[in-house]
């Protein structure tokens, strides 16, 4: 008789911070899911959950992949979601938020997003996944999905607050 064990290592992986040039590459589709795809997956809830962040795509970890992980509510009994491949297929109403992003810790600033958006795509188990999202979930999702897409929160502020943004950030950093 043989056996077969099977070993999942799940870890926190470092997230990479603004001005790291993944941050701007456009994440290629995933074409099959592997083993490989399942451990990102599992690793990005991980390191979202490490980190207390409600959302991640899979490039703020370095991985070129079209993947998100989001909180899916606010309340303990809601458990996040992976989304393989996901786009945005419908949007409603506008709304302006705060944000933040892990990838730029420790600065918040106003956004407009859309209220509320219809997200397709894929669990980690090859299942079809259709989503209405409304408020945080909306709003991280979008978030999310501009990652994938090399877009930082801070490319959707004005010009001005850019200016701030930058003069901000590298008085930060040296």
């Amino acid at each position: 008789m043989t056996v077969i064990i099977e070993y999942w290592f799940v870890m926190i992986r470092s997230i990479r911070t603004y001005p790291d040039k993944v941050l701007r590459s456009v994440a290629k589709e995933v074409a099959e899911l592997t083993e490989d795809i399942h451990c990102v997956c599992a690793d990005m809830l991980e390191t979202m959950s490490a980190a207390r962040g409600v959302g991640l795509a899979a490039n703020q970890i370095g991985v070129p992949l079209r993947i998100i992980a989001v909180e899916a509510g606010t309340d303990k009994q809601s458990a996040p979601l992976v989304i393989i491949n996901p786009q945005i297929v419908d949007s409603t109403g506008e709304e302006s938020g705060e944000e933040g992003c892990l990838s730029i810790p420790g600065y918040y600033e106003t956004v407009k997003r859309s209220r509320g958006v219809v997200v397709k795509g894929s669990s980690p188990d090859g299942d079809e996944l259709r989503l209405e999202c409304e408020g945080l979930l909306a709003r991280a999702c979008q978030h999310e999905l501009d990652h994938l897409n090399g877009i930082l929160f801070i490319d959707r502020l004005s010009p001005v607050k850019k200016q701030l943004f930058k003069r901000e950030y590298s008085k930060e950093k040296k």
